[in-house]
């Protein structure tokens, strides 16, 4: 029977994590790193991608790497398995972190529902969950290759229960339907997934509660109030979830929705 310590190791197994220069994607990274697994980052911005690297290089060792994409455009994605084999000739873990958030700057986002745009609407779903999809159909074949590969998709607390309309009393904005309804849809993708390709890869999905990141004081204080735990998440409350369903702790778990979110949505 392996230890608990064989099962965790990830050294020689490659990692992919979108958003990965992001809080929470470079948290789920660094834990993999820690691991002794190989990263590879996707996200937007080149700039902080090579800080992200460099940072994960620094602090755990190992080569790490990290690759420009935009999730919204087809061809951008379609470019990521031939990088990933040039570079490493295999994948191990895929983790869709990525997501349009409301630090993005949209019109329409962060509004009542009546102001919600439309075309923003199509943006959402088409990065947060479209981008997902159409990642994993086309790293597929090279995860295929992998003796232990898992999918972790990251939802919401917002993709498995409904707004508590109570900690938007008085405010002008409220989460997104776009954001809910991808990421609910990013759940209901991670069962499909989890029976479609198995036995090869297991597919798992995180759901997080609210990060604190100096959130208005008047909602932080809502949030807190309906959290049996009585704080709001931070980054280092997802490294373990994520080791968990990346290695072999988790080799006979598939098709699972984990909340992380203190008791919130109870």
């Amino acid at each position: 029977m392996n230890s608990l310590l064989k099962l965790g190791e990830m050294v020689g197994r490659v990692a992919l994590v979108t958003g990965g220069a992001g809080h929470l994607g470079l948290a789920m990274a660094q834990a993999l790193a820690e691991a002794g697994a190989q990263i590879i980052l996707l996200d937007l911005n080149q700039i902080e991608i090579d800080k992200a690297v460099e940072s994960l290089s620094g602090q755990y060792g190992g080569d790490h790497f990290g690759l420009s994409v935009n999730l919204a455009e087809k061809a951008d994605i379609a470019t990521v398995p031939q990088y990933i084999s040039d570079r490493f000739q295999q994948l191990d873990v895929l983790i869709n972190c990525a997501a349009l958030v409301g630090s993005s700057g949209l019109k329409g986002w962060a509004k009542p529902f009546e102001e919600q745009d439309i075309d923003t609407w199509e943006k959402a779903l088409e990065v947060n969950i479209t981008g997902a999809f159409y990642l994993i159909q086309q790293c597929h074949n090279l995860m295929k290759k992998s003796s232990s590969a898992s999918i972790i998709n990251v939802s919401s607390i917002y993709g498995v229960a409904g707004q508590k309309m109570s900690m938007y009393e008085g405010m002008d904005y409220l989460t997104p339907a776009a954001y809910a309804a991808s990421k609910g849809g990013l759940v209901q993708l991670t069962r499909y997934l989890a029976t479609v390709l198995a036995p090869g890869i297991r597919v798992n999905c995180i759901s997080p509660g609210g990060i604190e990141r100096g959130q208005d004081k008047v909602f932080a204080e809502r949030y807190v109030n309906l959290t049996p735990t009585g704080r709001m998440g931070h980054e280092e409350d997802f490294k373990g979830v994520t080791h968990f369903l990346a290695s072999d702790l988790s080799a006979y778990v598939t098709g699972q929705n984990i909340v992380v979110d203190g008791g919130w949505s109870l």
